[in-house]
């Protein structure tokens, strides 16, 4: 789950990482009364959950209240990376003299929390790896020791950082740890921080990404869920407690588990096809349940076929194939169905399927195989 630039920040002061003072407005004339409050000159940015804001159109500095109101009514609607701007947020404008990548992320290969600095402040961390990578500078953090002060000295040192800034970027590195551990984020990074005309370090943007599995923990956080930001699909499976991302491809694919899910996906483009999407039922799938999630994949037009993949230890293969039979007589939009049932009932559920005529498969490789021809007309 991702957090708009405002909450992420609004988080990182409770931390005591400085940021901005600014406030969201809905309006132009929201912004403008912002503005006035504030004093001076602004930057009006548009809040939705894609980069490339700046690009786009959707940053731009205003002098004046009036301006600000100009700004806000030119942002506020636009559509950027298929989103629709509904607020944006009326900062107090830096003098930026210095910009700064700070970021915490998890590295799953040494098993540790990873902090990241850059001296290429105000760049995707993902381009500065692609182009100059010997500029990002790293250290794994023991979790039980926290980030040390000198691991923080490390990284200050590794980007040339001016001495007499280093007491700041200490203390905001080792919040910007803490933030992200309490909140069980899977990122959360301050780009740029930067260093302004009378020598402060200032946090002018910041990203939170949420463990969605961490979130009971953190009801609080659950509500700032942005409901407008998410693809619809996406948003439908959240509610039914579905692992679902849409993709570009033909072939829809409901599997359990998130590993056997991927190996689907993979040997439907080794026989030619393109998945639709990422779908994990889970472990203990009910009809109902299943029922949800063919909903989900056939409310894509692009879907010519579907291949329903499931391994049944937990879940019951006959208590899917019920599923799959009442979805289908749910759904207007008719496409070949290609399954593949093992393990617990698997031959009372096959027996289900076949009495309905739906596409059965014994292997994987079969079942993609039929499925990539379902969607190309033929028969496998």
């Amino acid at each position: 789950m991702n957090l708009h630039e405002y909450q992420s920040k609004r988080i990182f002061a409770k931390y005591g990482i400085p940021i901005p003072k600014g406030e969201v407005a809905t309006t132009p004339a929201e912004a403008r009364d912002i503005a006035v409050r504030l004093g001076g000159p602004v930057v009006v940015k548009s809040q939705v959950l894609v980069g490339g804001r700046g690009k786009a159109g959707g940053i731009k500095l205003a002098k004046t209240p009036n301006e600000a109101e100009e700004r806000a009514d030119a942002i506020l609607g636009m559509n950027i990376k298929g989103l629709t701007v509904k607020k944006v947020l009326v900062d107090e404008a830096a003098d930026i003299k210095t910009e700064i990548y700070l970021g915490a992320v998890l590295d799953r290969a040494r098993r540790r929390v990873v902090l990241m600095a850059s001296s290429e402040g105000g760049v995707e961390i993902e381009q500065v790896a692609a182009t100059t990578p010997e500029k990002i500078v790293t250290v794994a953090v023991h979790p039980f020791l926290g980030l040390r002060e000198y691991q923080a000295r490390i990284l200050a040192e590794g980007i040339s950082l001016p001495k007499e800034h280093l007491s700041a970027f200490i203390s905001i590195a080792q919040s910007l740890y803490r933030a992200y551990v309490d909140v069980d984020a899977t990122l959360a990074e301050v780009n740029p921080l930067v260093i302004t005309g009378s020598g402060k370090m200032l946090a002018v943007d910041g990203k939170i990404a949420l463990d969605d599995s961490a979130l009971f923990r953190h009801p609080d956080l659950a509500e700032l869920r942005d409901p407008d930001e998410e693809d619809a699909a996406e948003a439908e499976a959240h509610r039914f407690g579905l692992n679902y991302i849409n993709l570009d491809g033909e072939i829809g694919c409901m599997v359990n588990g998130a590993g056997l899910a991927m190996a689907t996906m993979d040997i439907v483009k080794f026989y030619g096809g393109d998945p639709a999407n990422f779908l994990d039922v889970g472990g203990g799938a009910q009809a109902d349940k299943v029922a949800a999630a063919l909903r989900i994949i056939l409310s894509d037009d692009r879907v010519k076929a579907v291949l329903i993949n499931i391994f049944g230890g937990i879940t019951r293969c006959d208590e899917v194939a019920r599923g799959i039979l009442t979805a289908i007589d749910t759904l207007e939009n008719k496409v070949p169905f290609v399954v593949r049932l093992v393990g617990t009932n698997e031959e009372e559920g096959r027996r289900i399927l076949a009495e309905a005529n739906l596409i059965t498969a014994t292997s994987l490789a079969d079942a993609a195989e039929k499925a990539v021809a379902a969607a190309k007309g033929e028969s496998a």
